[in-house]
């Protein structure tokens, strides 16, 4: 059977939308109480089973995490582009259209990168059309702020998914997450977006089992000691992230090379190592390339069409300008292991230890942590 998405369970595309809600006064998926202002604090790459593995170093994170409530879904592909479109959009990603960290742009036959690659072809605004929350709440009356490291300044990734908020750069964990409290004090009405990267980072490096991934995560829980007393009490802030990951070893991340069979017939290879998205030279062979691939890798992955992603809800409704740059063929990782084109494949992410982009419990459970009026 096809993975699929739970409707019953609570997902990333609910943590901005009922922190809006909230804000309005408004019943929300999460139950959150009416508040004059509201932070999320997003940790990327911290997922619920790392973090459960690391208690020791996360005490003050795992005491605001509720027994009920407490973890939430992050939804497919768990890739940074599109998570992220979905939290700020309350959007899946078929509709957002972020669908991959890499998608297919067919109209100008290419494979675009979705956190770097924006260009005249693929400006953010025509791109990722839905309004985000910050634009929602801004038309209300609401500022909105980013709090984030200054590289996110200026970037096509954060037209496409923060427009509408005021950007203020830090350079700490510990002076972001300060600078988010300060901002929810006094008598304004804000929606506050506190990014955190260095997680994510360790672990694409070292790995999630890795000391510096652990340092990163004491570096986190410290920076969390101010919002245990100091968030205002008509206030709520919540903590979560865009995706977990899961440790790939050497001799599992599988490079083909660029005579392997599995290639026959693809033009185009986009997504991640861990959820390829294959574009066709013949799209309506579709069937058969998805059976090549299933008889060499369905034991370690699951592998199907685009209609039968779709039909399974994978990307959620998938509106028709989406749908072209979905692969004609999806190759969605099940074991530890990642896949690797020797024709494309840089040398820095076949290093890659900690990755994500699939289903597994690593990849889709994350945490939702709660303080200040929401923690009630």
């Amino acid at each position: 059977m096809l993975p699929a998405p739970r409707g019953d369970t609570p997902s990333l595309a609910d943590v901005l939308t009922s922190s809006a809600a909230a804000l309005r006064a408004e019943p929300n998926r999460l139950g959150l109480p009416a508040v004059r202002s509201a932070a999320v604090l997003l940790v990327d790459g911290l997922g619920m089973s790392a973090l459960q593995r690391r208690a020791g170093h996360a005490r003050r994170l795992l005491a605001a995490i509720p027994p009920t409530g407490g973890v939430i879904e992050s939804g497919f592909p768990t890739t940074t582009a599109s998570a992220l479109a979905t939290l700020t959009t309350g959007r899946a990603a078929g509709e957002h259209g972020l669908v991959g960290y890499s998608v297919i742009d067919r109209e100008r036959d290419r494979v675009v990168n979705q956190l770097t690659g924006w260009d005249e072809g693929m400006q953010p605004r025509p791109w990722q059309p839905v309004p985000t929350i910050f634009e929602q709440v801004g038309a209300e009356g609401v500022e909105s702020v980013i709090v984030a490291a200054e590289r996110y300044r200026d970037t096509g990734f954060t037209d496409a998914v923060l427009r509408g908020a005021r950007f203020e750069a830090h350079r700490s964990i510990a002076d972001r997450v300060a600078r988010g409290l300060a901002l929810l004090r006094g008598s304004e009405r804000r929606l506050v977006y506190i990014y955190v990267p260095e997680l994510d980072m360790a672990g694409h490096a070292e790995g999630v089992e890795s000391p510096l991934w652990t340092a990163r995560l004491d570096e986190l829980d410290a920076a969390l000691r101010p919002l245990e007393l100091g968030v205002p009490a008509d206030a709520g802030l919540l903590l979560t992230a865009d995706h977990g990951m899961l440790d790939v070893a050497p001799h599992r991340r599988l490079v083909l090379d660029a005579d392997d069979a599995l290639w026959q017939g693809i033009r185009h290879v986009a997504g991640e190592p861990r959820c390829l998205h294959l574009g066709l030279e013949h799209p309506e062979h579709a069937a058969l390339v998805r059976d090549r691939w299933l008889d060499a890798e369905g034991g370690r992955s699951w592998v199907v069409t685009r209609d039968e992603a779709v039909a399974a809800g994978w990307f959620g409704a998938v509106s028709p300008a989406v749908l072209p740059r979905i692969g004609d063929v999806i190759v969605a990782a099940r074991a530890q292991v990642a896949y690797y084109d020797v024709r494309t494949a840089s040398e820095r992410s076949l290093a890659m230890v900690g990755q994500h982009g699939s289903f597994s419990a690593d990849e889709l459970r994350v945490p939702l942590a709660r303080w200040g009026a929401f923690a009630g």
